[in-house]
């Protein structure tokens, strides 16, 4: 047969032919020179496959259990070449198929792929809720939740990844560095499916979001404006509409999949299938065989049947999922979702393989958990008893913005108050890296920090100072900004999740703009602002060294020290004007130097002793 005719027959096949290969290219150029192709048609397992093409060889041919799968094992080596080859699957009595296969050529080489760190800020959104940049996307024909209303808090809002685009200046200016969106894969359920946590394709980006090229031309944007994209995966989890749970490949493709499968047949599912949450079984010496596995084998809830990476065809599966989408979209981060749910050796050998790769990339993960000890276990270099190494840079400080909330809400006292947040950061000597911990005052999974903190804006602007001066990297939720809350039904996700003022053509309010925001929305946008502006060129901040001292009198301080430039944060309780002893902090050597308050501008020289005019957070540099 000759090339064109392979080529015609090819074209042929790709609109007719076999229904589904994954992923859906690769590249030339990686360390490892292996890949593990999924094809997914009728009775395909009865073919025989085969390659032609330089530096490109089967490996091996696994069948699956359904018969209308085949796994490939490709070797590509170093000869081979970006361009299109066919895979050709030979069939008796019937017609050979053929497909056409991609490799590309790299962009970037591995090592370039520069992940966040503690000089970042992050800026994490919804995506159905922030801005509704194109219309025409809000309802797709096909998909099963047909319903736009902004009036229903569990519903599609409308959102989409062009109203991110479109409000890309506002963000770069008030100061952040990356982006985290909220998965935008299609979820194709028949409801709730705005969040994007049940996805149904692991390579296709919700319709309803907009398109491969327009999550590419977003990626693209910020890479301008020296911004990182962090893509928000979930490993743990699919939607229970996924294309693949109407034929599963193995049995045991998925956690308890018999049980799935009878409930299927007798028209419900089982409880038995839910997860234990009982978390701490990962650590525990104690712990039973059950336990473990009703925790790590469980389903987070019945719309999410719960992925088995010990099936090594499913761990290929998710790692190269991973990879495509950091080659795919040059990726500056991943947040893993559900991060101490799955098989905790998969999720070593998943964060492993991604760091073997990416040396300089970075992954955080959710473990949610108050306890600093389940946090530092789950950081990589951390050394554990069990001899457990993660090979994950950043966990999240759940622990830390707890004791933040509860010290700011609480009356002062030896052993209540600012005593909780000081305590909390001296609970770093239990981590390998603490200013890889991510630290947030909220996020899409909890009330708003202005509900969390009572609607009391001073406390929210000591959170947030705090938080963006302390030795790790910081999350900010949109909204924060102009103290969004969730009040009315504090923790309910759809609330929390409330759409971004002027983000709707009609807002009556435009937080964008301005227009429409009361006095307090306006002053605390402007705070961060100013915070987020200095932290972007702040040595001291990005990676100074940190001392702090022990809460008196109301009042907590922190210093954070690089070379000549020295940042204070100061906390404060009191009420009345308090005369704050100066010399108590000799050690840090401020005396006689200038010091400016960074929102306000003032400047004084520190001496021996100040006084605090108000309740509140003040934020100094000695940097002119």
């Amino acid at each position: 047969m000759t090339s064109k005719a392979i080529h015609s027959k090819s074209l042929q096949v790709e609109d007719h032919g076999i229904a589904r290969i994954e992923p859906p290219n690769w590249w030339v150029g990686f360390k490892k020179n292996d890949l593990q192709l999924l094809i997914q048609h009728p009775n395909i397992s009865d073919a025989v496959p085969s390659v032609s093409y330089l530096g490109v060889s089967i490996k091996k041919v696994h069948k699956a259990d359904s018969p209308n799968y085949l796994f490939i094992d490709l070797l590509i080596d170093k000869t081979a070449k970006s361009g299109k080859f066919s895979i050709s699957f030979k069939r008796v009595d019937k017609d050979d198929l053929v497909c056409i296969y991609e490799l590309k050529s790299r962009k970037k080489p591995s090592e370039n792929y520069i992940g966040f760190n503690s000089s970042d800020a992050i800026y994490l959104i919804t995506p159905d809720r922030f801005a509704n940049g194109d219309p025409d996307n809000d309802i797709i024909e096909g998909l099963n939740e047909k319903i736009i209303d902004r009036s229903d808090n569990s519903a599609r809002h409308g959102g989409d990844i062009r109203g991110i685009i479109n409000h890309l200046d506002y963000i770069e200016d008030l100061g952040f560095t990356a982006i985290w969106s909220c998965p935008l894969l299609i979820n194709d359920m028949y409801q709730g499916s705005y969040h994007g946590y049940a996805m149904t394709d692991f390579y296709k980006i919700d319709p309803r979001f907009g398109t491969l090229d327009d999550y590419k031309e977003l990626a693209l944007s910020m890479s301008q404006k020296g911004m990182k994209l962090i893509m928000d995966q979930v490993v743990n989890h699919c939607g229970l509409e996924h294309w693949w749970m109407k034929d599963l490949p193995f049995k045991d493709w998925i956690n308890h999949q018999r049980s799935y499968e009878e409930g299927i047949d007798s028209g419900s599912l089982k409880a038995t299938i839910i997860t234990s949450h009982r978390r701490t079984t990962n650590q525990d010496f104690y712990a039973s065989e059950y336990d473990k596995k009703g925790m790590s084998e469980g389903w987070f809830v019945s719309s999410m049947p719960d992925l088995n990476q010990r099936n090594a065809f499913m761990a290929k599966y998710t790692i190269q999922n991973s990879i495509w989408w950091i080659e795919t979209m040059q990726l500056g981060g991943i947040r893993q979702d559900t991060y101490s749910y799955p098989d905790k050796g998969f999720m070593r050998y998943w964060a492993g393989e991604i760091m073997h790769e990416y040396p300089s990339f970075s992954i955080v993960g959710e473990e949610w958990t108050i306890n600093p000890l389940i946090i530092s276990y789950w950081q990589n270099d951390h050394q554990n008893r069990d001899g457990y190494n993660s090979n994950l840079k950043s966990p999240m400080d759940f622990a830390l913005q707890d004791q933040i909330v509860r010290g700011l809400n609480q009356e002062e006292s030896f052993s209540t108050g600012l005593i909780d947040l000081y305590k909390g950061l001296a609970n770093d000597f239990a981590y390998a890296k603490p200013e890889d911990l991510l630290v947030f005052a909220d996020n899409h999974d909890m009330s708003r920090i202005f509900t969390q903190l009572r609607e009391d804006v001073v406390n929210t602007k000591m959170a947030m100072g705090y938080i963006l001066v302390l030795p790790r990297i910081p999350q900010v939720y949109y909204g924060t900004e102009i103290l969004m809350s969730d009040s009315s039904i504090p923790g309910d996700h759809g609330l929390i999740r409330s759409d971004f003022p002027g983000g709707w053509e009609g807002d009556e309010v435009n937080a964008f703009t301005g227009e429409g925001l009361m006095d307090a929305q306006k002053d605390m946008q402007l705070y961060l602002k100013k915070l987020l502006n200095y932290r972007k060129n702040s040595q001291a901040i990005h990676k100074g060294k940190t001392v702090h001292f022990v809460p008196e009198n109301g009042i907590y301080v922190l210093f954070r020290i690089f070379g000549d430039e020295t940042v204070v944060c100061i906390l404060n309780k009191n009420e009345d004007d308090f005369l704050l002893d100066l010399t108590r902090f000799a050690e840090i050597e401020l005396k006689g130097k200038a010091v400016r308050n960074i929102i306000t501008g003032y400047e004084f020289f520190w001496g021996d002793n100040f006084t605090l005019k108000e309740r509140g957070s003040m934020v100094l540099t000695t940097k002119k």
